[in-house]
């Protein structure tokens, strides 16, 4: 059976459809499972053994507009795939559903062109992410599908030498994820650099600021720290949240990235996001911080580049020393 699986939305998201990934492979053992995604879909489900082929879907590049549409639309016909499963909700992707004319295509409910598939799957607002994209092969699974990332031989050694470079084996990490790419998801700077100067003081720990390139411009303190923000790729930074002792990161992929392994604990701030979203962490190992019964809370899915409110309470009122606390607690200090 050949199984396509269409997603192109944010790191995060495609992350967190990495358990339907092998809900699929064990519902349909000797399956074929393709996925379309972004580049940087296909830089973090590289590795993955269930895959059998990832193709990309490069919208701001040669896939751009309709003619793009259309091309990659041509090669995924000629594939002849049984089943397209499409979680993404956007037109353009039930358009590449259609396209690929599989006799059996499922996508959400309230998906932009959801008239194109065969097969509309409830889009159940009260469910976690992960719940809502298991719904596809099975609207009652009782199984708990774990995410998972497999950074590669390069990517560990890279790791390995990293640890061992910044004498960190013997070193509890605490890494700080100060990025996202909306404002209203971001906590204060000021709050990230008050926190790391309190970790500082704590007896042998270390703490590592991870984000891409656009978290470069963010003023973080960077005095005895180790600054990996825009030298990684997005399997090394895998391996490197699989090796911390603690993640604090706002409402962004790196929840989501880390949630993929046991052993980091994860601090996440979440402000105008809500846990009704379905996008709070998968792990188990996890703790989030928000401020409850705050009437203008949440004030969008994705939050804003600005508080619509001015105050900013829902991230301001999560105050860095609550926070240390906790993590204080955590590592036994």
């Amino acid at each position: 059976m050949r199984i396509l699986i269409i997603h192109t939305a944010f790191i995060g998201d495609i992350v967190l459809s990495t358990p339907l990934i092998k809900k699929i492979k064990d519902t349909y053992p000797d399956s074929d499972i393709t996925y379309v995604t972004t580049p940087v879909g296909e830089a973090i489900l590289k590795n993955n053994p269930y895959l059998n082929n990832i193709i990309v879907y490069d919208k701001r590049g040669k896939h751009k507009g309709i003619k793009g549409v259309w091309e990659l639309g041509k090669r995924l016909r000629y594939e002849n795939f049984n089943m397209v499963i499409t979680p993404h909700r956007y037109l353009r992707s039930s358009i590449l559903s259609w396209l690929s004319r599989s006799p059996v295509r499922k996508g959400y409910d309230i998906a932009s062109g959801s008239f194109l598939f065969t097969e509309k799957i409830k889009y159940d607002r009260e469910k976690h992410e992960v719940e809502k994209l298991l719904s596809f092969i099975d609207p009652e699974n009782k199984k708990r599908y774990e995410i998972e990332l497999f950074p590669g031989e390069t990517e560990k050694m890279k790791g390995e030498n990293f640890w061992k470079m910044n004498e960190l084996s013997e070193k509890k990490v605490v890494v700080l994820a100060p990025g996202s790419k909306w404002f209203t998801k971001q906590w204060p700077v000021e709050y990230f650099n008050k926190l790391s100067r309190k970790l500082r003081e704590l007896s042998n720990t270390k703490i590592v600021v991870v984000g891409g390139k656009d978290e470069i411009n963010l003023s973080i303190e960077t005095e005895n720290i180790i600054d990996m923000r825009g030298k990684t790729t997005l399997l090394e930074l895998a391996d490197i949240l699989s090796r911390a002792d603690v993640v604090v990161t706002n409402d962004s992929s790196p929840i989501h990235i880390a949630s993929a392994f046991k052993k980091p604990r994860i601090f996440a701030l979440f402000g105008p996001t809500i846990e009704k979203f379905g996008f709070f962490p998968w792990s188990l190992n996890s703790q989030v911080f928000q401020v409850k019964d705050l009437k203008c809370r949440p004030c969008g899915i994705h939050g804003g580049n600005t508080c619509p409110e001015k105050h900013f309470k829902c991230m301001r009122d999560i105050l860095p020393e609550e926070v240390f606390k906790e993590i204080k607690k955590y590592l036994g200090e």
